[in-house]
């Protein structure tokens, strides 16, 4: 990459997961030579291309090709909308990255660049992208027109969009990218607040959209894009927001015995309403992420400033278990008794008390990523008490044999036409599993 954005050769490791569980597997069954499984990408990555809005993709589309969505069926697309929130487009994008660091077939490549033109073209003037962006302005062989709108933090869809951009940008070098992401950048840096704190959504809309947020790992991929950008390009910007980012976190934290975060916080910093069913409290879920960013800051940084509000959260975490390795979303300031949202912008006190829609479509009780979080935490400390300094640890080989079950599901699941369907549906999610799969059992034969 030319100008501003120096190149720095870091490849990704491909995913190794796949959409259906464990197989049953008789011993001495044939697994898949490399020429089946290249087959089978090559023919799921040329049906998804046919099926694309100029290089983008939606989250679910009827197999006749007339209905569109993004997330769910309760969120329709137009024709020429293109999804952002993972695992749409760049998700997608980076699918097609993996396979062709598999196997350096052209195909994948072309496939992942006209996936990032897209992006390119779906991105706002502020740098940004929202859950559902049109492209259907987009004009072959043209500069990117960058139009005008909110773009989000929300549910990783900026952030995913210029992680996979920077991922291609390992690969490509053509000023379309260098422009995307110096604008990807740039927003991130004007969205963040002088006290290191980003908002949902920006430019400012009002509302809740504007408060300092955690709420489904907002800030916390923003930290991650930033500490990316800086890893890769060596941008001292970046790291700068990075740190400040850190920085509101340990700020934010609440005071004991509630030494936890809220999901968001006014511009006075008390936890604040969202959504009708997002009360303010003290949240289980934004405390195990941001433990888990803090100490990644750590491990980026050398800075043990970074560690030290861990305790105080770990110990609130033990004392507001309400299971076996199990936590409540929020939990009422104060009382720290497990509190409730629903659609009517009331506290409840019982799962049992709101709606069924709302029991089954948010959150509520879970392990989160509380678990992970303590075990990160105790790795920081062991690494801190031997001094050694932290290094990326190699990746070790994988077998193909131990990848062979999935995949020969993978690819006896798709179809004639390459599609991979289930319930009259395409879900991007399937092919980029599916497609994962392959690639990273097509990589591992290679270096067997």
């Amino acid at each position: 990459m030319k100008r501003s954005l120096r190149r720095a050769c870091i490849p990704a490791a491909l995913a190794c997961c796949a959409l259906f569980g464990n197989p049953a597997w008789s011993e001495g069954a044939a697994e898949p030579s490399y020429e089946q499984a290249l087959a089978a990408l090559k023919k799921a990555a040329a049906f998804i291309q046919s099926i694309s809005t100029n290089g983008g993709y939606v989250g679910i589309l009827s197999l006749d090709g007339k209905e569109r969505f993004g997330e769910s069926t309760k969120q329709p697309a137009t024709a020429t909308q293109i999804w952002i929130q993972p695992p749409g487009t760049p998700t997608v994008g980076q699918a097609f990255l993996n396979a062709h660091r598999a196997t350096n077939d052209s195909q994948f490549l072309d496939a992942a660049r006209a996936t990032g033109l897209a992006l390119a073209w779906g991105q706002y003037e502020c740098g940004g992208w929202e859950h559902l962006v049109d492209v259907g302005h987009m004009k072959p062989g043209a500069k990117p027109v960058k139009k005008s709108g909110h773009a989000t933090y929300d549910d990783n869809n900026t952030q995913a969009a210029l992680d996979f951009l920077m991922e291609l940008d390992q690969t490509i070098d053509e000023p379309w990218l260098t422009e995307a992401l110096e604008l990807g950048l740039k927003g991130l840096k004007e969205s963040q607040f002088p006290n290191g704190a980003w908002p949902q959504w920006f430019p400012p809309r009002g509302g809740y959209h504007d408060d300092y947020t955690f709420n489904d790992g907002a800030m916390n991929d923003c930290i991650r894009v930033a500490l990316k950008a800086h890893k890769l390009y060596q941008r001292e910007d970046c790291l700068e927001m990075a740190r400040r980012g850190g920085d509101f976190i340990i700020l934010s934290q609440l005071p004991p015995p509630q030494a936890a975060w809220a999901e968001q916080y006014s511009q006075d910093m008390k936890p604040a309403w969202a959504r009708a069913f997002e009360p303010p409290g003290a949240s289980g879920h934004v405390t195990g992420l941001n433990i888990l960013t803090l100490v990644s800051l750590y491990r980026y940084t050398g800075d043990e400033k970074y560690l030290k509000p861990i305790p105080a959260a770990i110990d609130w975490l033990e004392r507001s278990k309400i299971g076996d390795n199990l936590w409540a979303r929020l939990y009422e300031i104060g009382t720290n008794r497990p509190i409730y949202g629903d659609r009517d912008k009331k506290v409840h006190y019982t799962l049992e008390e709101i709606s069924e829609e709302r029991q089954q479509h948010y959150a509520w009780q879970s392990a989160f990523k509380v678990p992970e979080a303590l075990k990160a935490y105790q790795g920081a400390l062991e690494s801190m008490k031997s001094k050694e300094p932290e290094t990326e640890q190699p990746v070790k080989p994988v077998k193909p044999s131990s990848l062979a079950p999935k995949t020969k599901l993978a690819i006896d699941a798709l179809d004639e036409q390459g599609r991979w369907a289930r319930d009259g549906m395409i879900y991007s999610k399937d092919f980029m599993k599916n497609a994962n799969q392959i690639s990273a059992y097509l990589a591992a034969l290679k270096n067997k």
